[in-house]
């Protein structure tokens, strides 16, 4: 559902530091949080988990 809030847990596989944030659903079903890095500077290796 488009404006429905859901909280993201976000696991990187290269440090294994966790994120929990609130993301938001855009018009094309997926959910954006303004995650973009790691704190160890990786972009694209992540677990990515919602609670619906």
């Amino acid at each position: 559902m488009k404006g429905e809030r859901f909280k993201v847990k976000i696991h990187c596989k290269k440090c294994g530091e966790r994120f929990i944030l609130r993301g938001i659903m855009d018009e094309q079903g997926h959910i954006e949080t303004g995650f973009r890095q790691c704190i160890c500077n990786n972009k694209d290796a992540f677990n990515i988990e919602t609670d619906d």
